[in-house]
Protein backbone atom coordinates (compact mmCIF):
# COMPACT_ATOMS: atom_id res chain seq x y z
CA UNK A 1 0.00 0.00 0.00
CA UNK A 2 2.77 2.79 0.55
CA UNK A 3 4.66 1.37 -2.77
CA UNK A 4 1.36 2.73 -4.18
CA UNK A 5 1.52 5.72 -2.17
CA UNK A 6 4.88 7.47 -3.82
CA UNK A 7 4.34 10.41 -5.69
CA UNK A 8 6.52 11.84 -8.34
CA UNK A 9 7.33 9.91 -12.04
CA UNK A 10 8.99 6.88 -11.97
CA UNK A 11 12.25 6.77 -13.49
CA UNK A 12 13.04 5.23 -17.24
CA UNK A 13 16.26 5.55 -18.88
CA UNK A 14 16.33 7.57 -21.88
CA UNK A 15 16.74 6.22 -25.22
CA UNK A 16 18.82 8.35 -27.39
CA UNK A 17 19.36 7.24 -31.21
CA UNK A 18 22.59 6.69 -32.35
CA UNK A 19 23.99 5.69 -35.71
CA UNK A 20 24.42 1.90 -36.45
CA UNK A 21 28.48 2.62 -37.42
CA UNK A 22 30.81 5.62 -37.15
CA UNK A 23 31.19 7.40 -40.42
CA UNK A 24 35.13 8.00 -40.32
CA UNK A 25 36.96 5.01 -42.03
CA UNK A 26 38.33 2.56 -39.44
CA UNK A 27 41.79 0.82 -39.51
CA UNK A 28 41.33 -2.62 -41.55
CA UNK A 29 44.73 -3.46 -40.33
CA UNK A 30 43.66 -6.06 -37.94
CA UNK A 31 45.77 -6.10 -34.77
CA UNK A 32 46.73 -7.83 -31.96
CA UNK A 33 44.25 -7.64 -29.21
CA UNK A 34 43.91 -4.79 -27.35
CA UNK A 35 42.28 -4.33 -23.17
CA UNK A 36 40.23 -1.76 -22.77
CA UNK A 37 41.14 -1.55 -19.48
CA UNK A 38 44.76 -1.15 -19.89
CA UNK A 39 44.98 -0.10 -22.96
CA UNK A 40 48.25 1.58 -22.65
CA UNK A 41 49.76 -1.82 -22.68
CA UNK A 42 49.47 -2.21 -26.31
CA UNK A 43 52.13 0.60 -27.30
CA UNK A 44 54.63 -2.19 -25.61
CA UNK A 45 56.65 0.98 -23.54
CA UNK A 46 57.51 -0.36 -20.17
CA UNK A 47 57.94 3.42 -19.11
CA UNK A 48 54.41 4.34 -20.24
CA UNK A 49 52.80 1.36 -18.70
CA UNK A 50 54.70 2.09 -15.33
CA UNK A 51 53.97 5.50 -15.12
CA UNK A 52 50.17 4.92 -15.98
CA UNK A 53 49.95 2.64 -13.46
CA UNK A 54 51.18 4.71 -11.10
CA UNK A 55 49.32 7.65 -11.46
CA UNK A 56 45.97 5.28 -11.27
CA UNK A 57 47.14 4.74 -7.92
CA UNK A 58 48.72 7.75 -6.54
CA UNK A 59 47.10 10.90 -8.58
CA UNK A 60 45.18 13.15 -6.28
CA UNK A 61 42.73 13.31 -8.92
CA UNK A 62 41.43 9.84 -8.26
CA UNK A 63 41.91 9.87 -4.51
CA UNK A 64 39.84 12.86 -4.96
CA UNK A 65 36.86 11.28 -7.06
CA UNK A 66 37.23 7.90 -4.68
CA UNK A 67 36.36 10.26 -1.87
CA UNK A 68 33.16 11.20 -3.47
CA UNK A 69 32.35 7.59 -3.93
CA UNK A 70 32.24 7.31 0.31
CA UNK A 71 30.84 10.99 0.48
CA UNK A 72 27.73 9.67 -1.86
CA UNK A 73 27.66 6.47 0.29
CA UNK A 74 27.30 8.06 3.82
CA UNK A 75 24.91 10.17 1.84
CA UNK A 76 22.74 6.75 0.95
CA UNK A 77 22.74 5.92 4.47
CA UNK A 78 21.56 9.35 6.07
CA UNK A 79 18.93 8.88 3.15
CA UNK A 80 17.61 5.19 4.56
CA UNK A 81 17.42 7.04 7.56
CA UNK A 82 14.03 9.31 5.94
CA UNK A 83 10.73 7.67 7.03
CA UNK A 84 11.68 5.70 9.69
CA UNK A 85 11.26 5.30 13.39
CA UNK A 86 14.19 7.15 15.46
CA UNK A 87 14.41 5.94 19.68
CA UNK A 88 17.14 7.83 22.20
CA UNK A 89 18.02 7.00 25.35
CA UNK A 90 17.07 9.73 27.97
CA UNK A 91 18.09 10.27 31.37
CA UNK A 92 18.31 13.70 33.48
CA UNK A 93 18.39 14.42 37.21
CA UNK A 94 16.70 17.87 38.34
CA UNK A 95 16.52 19.58 41.39
CA UNK A 96 14.50 22.58 41.94
CA UNK A 97 14.70 25.54 45.32
CA UNK A 98 11.63 26.61 45.72
CA UNK A 99 11.78 30.07 47.71
CA UNK A 100 10.70 30.83 50.86
CA UNK A 101 9.17 33.97 50.51
CA UNK A 102 6.70 33.55 47.45
CA UNK A 103 4.04 31.48 49.02
CA UNK A 104 5.16 28.40 47.23
CA UNK A 105 4.96 26.36 50.24
CA UNK A 106 1.35 24.52 48.64
CA UNK A 107 3.31 23.36 45.59
CA UNK A 108 5.91 21.87 47.47
CA UNK A 109 3.15 19.94 49.70
CA UNK A 110 1.69 18.97 45.95
CA UNK A 111 4.93 17.53 45.24
CA UNK A 112 5.38 15.93 48.85
CA UNK A 113 1.71 14.20 47.75
CA UNK A 114 3.73 11.65 45.61
CA UNK A 115 0.78 11.81 42.86
CA UNK A 116 3.32 10.29 40.31
CA UNK A 117 1.84 12.03 37.46
CA UNK A 118 4.64 13.80 34.49
CA UNK A 119 7.80 15.28 34.98
CA UNK A 120 6.10 17.97 36.21
CA UNK A 121 4.20 16.48 39.30
CA UNK A 122 6.09 13.22 39.79
CA UNK A 123 5.91 11.96 43.06
CA UNK A 124 8.46 14.78 44.25
CA UNK A 125 9.47 14.98 48.18
CA UNK A 126 9.78 18.40 49.97
CA UNK A 127 13.52 18.76 51.32
CA UNK A 128 14.87 20.83 54.19
CA UNK A 129 15.34 24.27 52.36
CA UNK A 130 12.26 24.16 50.13
CA UNK A 131 13.36 21.87 47.63
CA UNK A 132 13.08 19.01 45.24
CA UNK A 133 14.75 16.49 43.51
CA UNK A 134 13.83 14.34 40.57
CA UNK A 135 15.70 11.12 38.39
CA UNK A 136 14.53 10.36 35.24
CA UNK A 137 15.73 7.46 32.90
CA UNK A 138 14.17 6.17 29.59
CA UNK A 139 13.57 5.95 26.06
CA UNK A 140 11.58 8.42 23.90
CA UNK A 141 10.84 7.25 19.70
CA UNK A 142 9.82 9.58 17.01
CA UNK A 143 8.32 8.58 13.42
CA UNK A 144 7.10 10.35 10.86
CA UNK A 145 5.19 7.99 8.36
CA UNK A 146 6.60 7.64 4.82
CA UNK A 147 3.17 7.81 3.99
CA UNK A 148 3.69 9.49 0.24
CA UNK A 149 7.01 8.25 -0.49
CA UNK A 150 9.11 10.83 0.13
CA UNK A 151 11.62 9.31 1.94
CA UNK A 152 11.72 6.00 -0.39
CA UNK A 153 12.28 8.71 -3.41
CA UNK A 154 15.17 10.53 -1.57
CA UNK A 155 16.59 6.86 -1.47
CA UNK A 156 16.58 6.54 -5.33
CA UNK A 157 17.99 9.58 -5.59
CA UNK A 158 21.06 8.66 -2.94
CA UNK A 159 21.50 5.41 -4.85
CA UNK A 160 21.42 7.17 -8.14
CA UNK A 161 24.15 9.69 -6.78
CA UNK A 162 26.30 6.72 -5.77
CA UNK A 163 26.21 5.13 -8.82
CA UNK A 164 27.19 8.19 -10.29
CA UNK A 165 30.20 9.40 -7.92
CA UNK A 166 30.97 5.81 -9.30
CA UNK A 167 31.08 6.43 -13.10
CA UNK A 168 32.71 10.00 -12.19
CA UNK A 169 35.33 7.56 -10.33
CA UNK A 170 35.78 6.06 -13.57
CA UNK A 171 36.08 8.84 -15.89
CA UNK A 172 38.77 10.45 -13.80
CA UNK A 173 40.79 7.29 -14.70
CA UNK A 174 40.14 7.27 -18.02
CA UNK A 175 40.96 11.15 -17.83
CA UNK A 176 44.34 10.31 -16.03
CA UNK A 177 45.64 7.44 -18.09
CA UNK A 178 45.19 9.81 -21.05
CA UNK A 179 46.66 12.30 -20.30
CA UNK A 180 49.54 10.65 -18.66
CA UNK A 181 50.26 8.78 -22.42
CA UNK A 182 49.54 12.18 -23.87
CA UNK A 183 52.25 14.04 -21.85
CA UNK A 184 54.68 11.27 -21.82
CA UNK A 185 54.94 10.89 -25.49
CA UNK A 186 55.01 14.38 -26.05
CA UNK A 187 57.89 14.54 -24.14
CA UNK A 188 59.26 11.43 -26.18
CA UNK A 189 58.58 13.83 -29.48
CA UNK A 190 60.94 17.03 -28.22
CA UNK A 191 63.65 14.08 -27.25
CA UNK A 192 63.21 12.62 -30.46
CA UNK A 193 63.36 16.01 -32.05
CA UNK A 194 66.69 17.62 -30.05
CA UNK A 195 68.37 13.90 -31.20
CA UNK A 196 67.05 14.42 -34.87
CA UNK A 197 68.70 18.22 -34.43
CA UNK A 198 71.99 16.93 -32.39
CA UNK A 199 72.59 14.56 -35.39
CA UNK A 200 72.52 17.31 -37.71
CA UNK A 201 74.52 19.47 -35.94
CA UNK A 202 77.07 16.87 -35.94
CA UNK A 203 76.78 16.33 -40.03
CA UNK A 204 77.59 19.53 -40.30
CA UNK A 205 79.90 19.94 -37.82
CA UNK A 206 81.83 17.46 -40.76
CA UNK A 207 80.89 19.27 -43.33
CA UNK A 208 82.24 22.37 -41.70
CA UNK A 209 85.57 21.01 -41.30
CA UNK A 210 85.80 20.01 -45.05
CA UNK A 211 85.28 23.54 -46.01
CA UNK A 212 87.98 24.83 -43.48
CA UNK A 213 90.55 22.71 -44.99
CA UNK A 214 89.11 23.70 -48.52
CA UNK A 215 88.93 27.33 -47.79
CA UNK A 216 92.75 26.81 -46.74
CA UNK A 217 94.20 25.51 -50.09
CA UNK A 218 92.34 28.82 -51.57
CA UNK A 219 90.03 26.19 -53.34
CA UNK A 220 86.55 27.72 -51.90
CA UNK A 221 86.15 31.16 -50.33
CA UNK A 222 85.55 31.93 -46.97
CA UNK A 223 82.32 32.90 -46.48
CA UNK A 224 81.36 29.14 -47.25
CA UNK A 225 82.90 28.41 -43.59
CA UNK A 226 81.21 31.51 -42.05
CA UNK A 227 78.10 30.01 -43.91
CA UNK A 228 78.57 26.80 -42.49
CA UNK A 229 79.23 27.97 -39.06
CA UNK A 230 75.91 30.31 -39.40
CA UNK A 231 73.85 26.82 -39.89
CA UNK A 232 74.96 25.46 -37.23
CA UNK A 233 74.18 28.05 -35.00
CA UNK A 234 71.27 28.50 -36.26
CA UNK A 235 70.93 24.87 -35.62
CA UNK A 236 71.99 24.72 -31.98
CA UNK A 237 69.38 27.68 -31.11
CA UNK A 238 66.50 24.93 -31.70
CA UNK A 239 67.73 22.63 -29.67
CA UNK A 240 67.01 25.14 -26.70
CA UNK A 241 63.30 25.74 -26.76
CA UNK A 242 63.18 21.74 -27.69
CA UNK A 243 64.79 20.92 -23.99
CA UNK A 244 63.02 23.23 -22.21
CA UNK A 245 59.29 21.70 -23.29
CA UNK A 246 60.96 18.72 -22.73
CA UNK A 247 61.60 19.87 -18.96
CA UNK A 248 57.81 21.18 -18.85
CA UNK A 249 56.56 17.48 -19.85
CA UNK A 250 59.03 15.78 -17.18
CA UNK A 251 57.25 18.10 -14.98
CA UNK A 252 53.46 18.02 -15.86
CA UNK A 253 53.82 14.05 -15.56
CA UNK A 254 55.36 14.26 -12.20
CA UNK A 255 52.12 16.45 -11.19
CA UNK A 256 49.61 13.87 -12.94
CA UNK A 257 51.53 11.15 -10.79
CA UNK A 258 50.59 13.12 -7.36
CA UNK A 259 55.22 13.80 -7.14
CA UNK A 260 56.85 16.56 -7.30
CA UNK A 261 58.01 18.58 -10.51
CA UNK A 262 61.45 17.05 -10.54
CA UNK A 263 60.49 13.53 -9.15
CA UNK A 264 60.65 11.86 -12.33
CA UNK A 265 63.96 13.89 -13.86
CA UNK A 266 66.19 11.30 -13.55
CA UNK A 267 64.06 8.31 -15.07
CA UNK A 268 62.86 10.33 -18.09
CA UNK A 269 65.73 12.55 -18.93
CA UNK A 270 67.44 10.31 -21.29
CA UNK A 271 65.37 9.06 -24.65
CA UNK A 272 64.32 5.81 -25.33
CA UNK A 273 65.82 3.36 -27.70
CA UNK A 274 63.39 3.34 -29.48
CA UNK A 275 59.50 3.28 -30.06
CA UNK A 276 57.27 0.62 -30.36
CA UNK A 277 54.37 0.19 -33.23
CA UNK A 278 51.35 2.00 -33.01
CA UNK A 279 48.42 -0.03 -32.22
CA UNK A 280 45.31 -0.28 -34.03
CA UNK A 281 42.53 0.67 -31.48
CA UNK A 282 38.87 -1.46 -31.96
CA UNK A 283 36.42 1.74 -32.27
CA UNK A 284 33.69 -0.29 -32.16
CA UNK A 285 30.36 0.76 -32.57
CA UNK A 286 28.43 3.99 -31.70
CA UNK A 287 25.76 2.11 -29.34
CA UNK A 288 29.06 0.42 -27.47
CA UNK A 289 29.57 4.25 -25.91
CA UNK A 290 26.48 4.32 -24.07
CA UNK A 291 27.57 0.84 -22.08
CA UNK A 292 31.75 1.80 -22.70
CA UNK A 293 31.70 5.80 -21.67
CA UNK A 294 31.81 6.37 -17.94
CA UNK A 295 31.16 10.15 -18.62
CA UNK A 296 27.77 8.92 -20.43
CA UNK A 297 26.80 6.36 -17.24
CA UNK A 298 27.89 9.13 -14.52
CA UNK A 299 25.45 11.45 -16.83
CA UNK A 300 22.35 8.93 -16.90
CA UNK A 301 22.62 8.73 -12.80
CA UNK A 302 22.86 12.05 -12.09
CA UNK A 303 19.26 12.48 -14.75
CA UNK A 304 17.72 9.31 -12.36
CA UNK A 305 18.65 11.17 -9.48
CA UNK A 306 17.17 14.04 -10.71
CA UNK A 307 13.86 12.46 -11.56
CA UNK A 308 13.72 11.35 -7.89
CA UNK A 309 14.19 14.71 -6.68
CA UNK A 310 10.83 15.65 -8.01
CA UNK A 311 8.96 12.75 -6.04
CA UNK A 312 10.45 14.36 -2.95
CA UNK A 313 9.40 17.79 -3.45
CA UNK A 314 6.12 16.77 -4.56
CA UNK A 315 5.64 14.37 -1.27
CA UNK A 316 5.84 18.09 0.57
CA UNK A 317 2.55 18.97 -0.88
CA UNK A 318 0.99 16.04 1.15
CA UNK A 319 -0.01 15.56 4.72
CA UNK A 320 2.44 14.81 7.22
CA UNK A 321 1.84 12.06 9.93
CA UNK A 322 3.96 11.56 13.31
CA UNK A 323 3.72 9.39 16.13
CA UNK A 324 6.03 10.22 18.98
CA UNK A 325 6.29 8.07 22.24
CA UNK A 326 8.43 8.51 25.77
CA UNK A 327 8.34 5.40 28.48
CA UNK A 328 10.88 6.77 31.65
CA UNK A 329 11.02 5.82 34.96
CA UNK A 330 10.79 8.87 37.19
CA UNK A 331 11.49 8.91 40.46
CA UNK A 332 12.69 11.33 43.70
CA UNK A 333 15.03 8.45 45.04
CA UNK A 334 17.72 6.27 43.04
CA UNK A 335 16.50 3.43 45.36
CA UNK A 336 13.46 3.16 43.79
CA UNK A 337 13.62 4.93 40.46
CA UNK A 338 13.64 1.59 38.54
CA UNK A 339 10.49 0.18 40.69
CA UNK A 340 7.40 -0.51 38.44
CA UNK A 341 5.83 2.33 40.21
CA UNK A 342 8.28 4.77 38.59
CA UNK A 343 7.25 4.08 35.32
CA UNK A 344 5.53 6.75 32.78
CA UNK A 345 4.48 6.78 29.50
CA UNK A 346 3.19 8.94 26.97
CA UNK A 347 2.52 8.90 23.15
CA UNK A 348 1.17 11.25 20.97
CA UNK A 349 -0.01 11.28 17.33
CA UNK A 350 -0.39 14.84 15.23
CA UNK A 351 -0.61 15.49 11.75
CA UNK A 352 0.24 18.64 9.54
CA UNK A 353 -1.66 19.71 6.23
CA UNK A 354 0.24 22.70 4.27
CA UNK A 355 -2.57 25.13 3.93
CA UNK A 356 -0.61 29.06 2.75
CA UNK A 357 2.96 28.99 1.18
CA UNK A 358 2.58 31.08 -1.26
CA UNK A 359 3.24 28.82 -3.92
CA UNK A 360 6.84 27.75 -2.15
CA UNK A 361 6.32 24.12 -2.23
CA UNK A 362 5.05 24.45 -5.85
CA UNK A 363 7.52 26.48 -7.20
CA UNK A 364 10.40 24.00 -5.54
CA UNK A 365 8.49 21.11 -7.49
CA UNK A 366 8.88 23.08 -10.35
CA UNK A 367 12.19 23.72 -9.94
CA UNK A 368 12.96 20.34 -9.71
CA UNK A 369 11.39 19.21 -13.09
CA UNK A 370 13.89 21.81 -14.51
CA UNK A 371 16.79 20.04 -12.53
CA UNK A 372 15.40 17.16 -14.59
CA UNK A 373 15.20 18.85 -17.68
CA UNK A 374 18.27 20.04 -17.71
CA UNK A 375 20.24 17.04 -16.36
CA UNK A 376 18.24 15.20 -19.33
CA UNK A 377 20.04 18.01 -22.10
CA UNK A 378 23.13 17.05 -20.17
CA UNK A 379 22.83 13.47 -20.71
CA UNK A 380 22.04 14.61 -24.45
CA UNK A 381 24.98 16.73 -25.18
CA UNK A 382 27.68 14.41 -23.29
CA UNK A 383 25.97 11.42 -25.79
CA UNK A 384 26.46 13.87 -28.81
CA UNK A 385 29.96 14.51 -27.75
CA UNK A 386 31.31 11.07 -27.06
CA UNK A 387 30.25 9.79 -30.75
CA UNK A 388 32.24 13.43 -31.32
CA UNK A 389 35.17 12.04 -29.69
CA UNK A 390 35.45 8.95 -31.82
CA UNK A 391 34.35 10.61 -35.24
CA UNK A 392 37.21 13.20 -34.69
CA UNK A 393 40.57 11.03 -33.88
CA UNK A 394 39.20 8.46 -36.58
CA UNK A 395 39.59 11.22 -39.12
CA UNK A 396 42.53 12.41 -37.78
CA UNK A 397 44.29 8.96 -37.60
CA UNK A 398 43.23 8.47 -41.37
CA UNK A 399 44.84 11.33 -43.01
CA UNK A 400 47.97 11.17 -40.72
CA UNK A 401 48.52 7.93 -41.49
CA UNK A 402 49.04 8.65 -44.86
CA UNK A 403 50.78 11.55 -44.57
CA UNK A 404 52.81 9.60 -42.37
CA UNK A 405 53.75 7.58 -45.41
CA UNK A 406 53.97 10.41 -47.40
CA UNK A 407 56.95 11.66 -45.28
CA UNK A 408 58.75 8.34 -44.78
CA UNK A 409 58.98 8.46 -48.75
CA UNK A 410 59.84 12.40 -48.36
CA UNK A 411 62.78 11.60 -46.03
CA UNK A 412 63.70 8.68 -47.96
CA UNK A 413 64.41 11.31 -51.30
CA UNK A 414 65.69 14.12 -49.38
CA UNK A 415 68.59 11.96 -47.35
CA UNK A 416 69.23 10.51 -51.07
CA UNK A 417 69.34 13.59 -52.26
CA UNK A 418 71.69 14.92 -49.89
CA UNK A 419 74.89 12.17 -50.26
CA UNK A 420 74.48 13.02 -53.71
CA UNK A 421 74.95 16.77 -53.32
CA UNK A 422 78.05 16.28 -50.51
CA UNK A 423 79.63 13.76 -52.94
CA UNK A 424 79.45 16.66 -55.51
CA UNK A 425 80.89 19.15 -53.03
CA UNK A 426 83.11 17.39 -51.83
CA UNK A 427 84.68 16.97 -55.35
CA UNK A 428 84.03 20.97 -56.29
CA UNK A 429 80.97 20.43 -58.40
CA UNK A 430 78.43 22.16 -56.80
CA UNK A 431 78.71 25.26 -54.22
CA UNK A 432 78.39 25.05 -50.34
CA UNK A 433 74.87 26.64 -50.56
CA UNK A 434 73.60 23.76 -52.30
CA UNK A 435 74.95 21.42 -49.93
CA UNK A 436 73.42 23.60 -47.10
CA UNK A 437 70.12 23.65 -48.46
CA UNK A 438 70.16 19.61 -49.51
CA UNK A 439 70.91 19.63 -45.25
CA UNK A 440 67.97 21.72 -44.50
CA UNK A 441 65.69 19.94 -46.38
CA UNK A 442 66.93 16.60 -44.97
CA UNK A 443 66.27 17.91 -41.34
CA UNK A 444 63.19 19.70 -42.12
CA UNK A 445 61.68 16.01 -43.64
CA UNK A 446 63.15 14.47 -40.34
CA UNK A 447 61.33 16.46 -37.86
CA UNK A 448 57.80 16.53 -39.86
CA UNK A 449 58.43 12.88 -39.88
CA UNK A 450 58.98 12.66 -36.19
CA UNK A 451 56.31 15.10 -35.76
CA UNK A 452 53.69 12.72 -37.52
CA UNK A 453 55.01 9.77 -35.74
CA UNK A 454 53.90 11.27 -32.63
CA UNK A 455 50.53 12.79 -33.65
CA UNK A 456 49.36 9.23 -34.52
CA UNK A 457 50.36 8.29 -30.68
CA UNK A 458 48.59 11.26 -29.68
CA UNK A 459 45.73 10.78 -31.60
CA UNK A 460 45.71 6.65 -30.91
CA UNK A 461 45.32 7.75 -27.05
CA UNK A 462 42.66 10.14 -27.63
CA UNK A 463 40.80 7.64 -29.23
CA UNK A 464 41.20 4.92 -26.61
CA UNK A 465 40.25 7.78 -24.46
CA UNK A 466 37.15 8.45 -26.80
CA UNK A 467 35.57 4.98 -26.47
CA UNK A 468 35.72 5.01 -22.76
CA UNK A 469 39.01 3.00 -22.00
CA UNK A 470 40.87 2.92 -18.84
CA UNK A 471 38.68 1.37 -16.40
CA UNK A 472 37.17 -2.25 -15.73
CA UNK A 473 34.59 -3.45 -13.63
CA UNK A 474 35.94 -4.78 -10.06
CA UNK A 475 35.80 -8.67 -9.54
CA UNK A 476 34.01 -10.34 -7.13
CA UNK A 477 35.45 -11.59 -4.19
Amino acid sequence: MLAGCTVGPNYKAPTLAVPPTFAEPQSSVTGVAVDPARWWTAFGDATLTSLVERALKDSPDVAIAASRVRQARLQEMAAYAVGRPTVDAVGNVSHVEFSKNAGFSSLASLFSGGSGGGSSSGGGIALPGGGITTFAAGFDASWEIDLFGGGRRGVEGAIARTDAAIWSQRDAAVTLSAEVAQAYFALRQDQTQIAVVEEEVARQRRALEIAGNVAKVGLSPQIDVTRQRQSITSLEARIEPLRADARVRIHAIGILLGAEPESLSAELTAPPAGLAAIPVVPAGLPSDLLRRRPDIRAAERQLAASTADIGVAVADLYPKFRLTGMAEFLSTSLASLLSRDSVQATGTGGVSFPLLDWGRRKATVNIRKEDREQAYLRYKATVLGALRDVEDPLARIDAERRRNAALQRAVADAEAAARAVYAQYRTGFVAQNALIDAQITVLTAREQLVASDAQLRLDTVALFKAIGGGWDEPKAG
